[in-house]
């Protein structure tokens, strides 16, 4: 993977990465939800040692929404910027630039998805 650049696709995660760490729990019962989201958010600072950093990178299919959220599809590209920058590292301005362009509505979101450029910035 190495010998694609990091620039010449969204993904940049390729070159020094030798592991990807997904980490989940699963529940049932919905009393049990800080239970199981403080049992998560201590095993994610115990292993911050030993992961990436400067900047802490996440993989985009690993979605982790403590990174933040949109806001119902209105989120400016500084607040994006907090997760887009972990999931595309340098090519976040210039997903947000194709995204504009492509789907300058912004159809096409979720939790943490690329935003579009407001009219008066590109």
């Amino acid at each position: 993977m190495s010998e694609i650049s990091d620039s010449e696709t969204a993904f940049p995660h390729r070159r020094g990465n030798i592991y990807e760490i997904q980490y989940m729990v699963v529940w049932d019962d919905g009393k049990d939800t800080e239970k199981y989201v403080g049992f998560m958010r201590r095993l994610y600072a115990y292993m911050a040692p030993y992961v990436s950093k400067y900047p802490r990178a996440a993989y985009l299919n690993y979605r982790d929404l403590d990174l933040g959220r949109n806001n119902n599809g209105n989120t400016s590209y500084a607040q994006a910027s907090i997760w887009g920058s972990k999931y595309f590292k340098n090519n976040f301005r210039r997903l947000v630039h194709v995204k504009t362009l492509v789907d300058p509505g912004n159809f096409f979101r979720n939790e943490q998805s690329i935003p579009v450029f407001s009219s008066g910035r590109k």
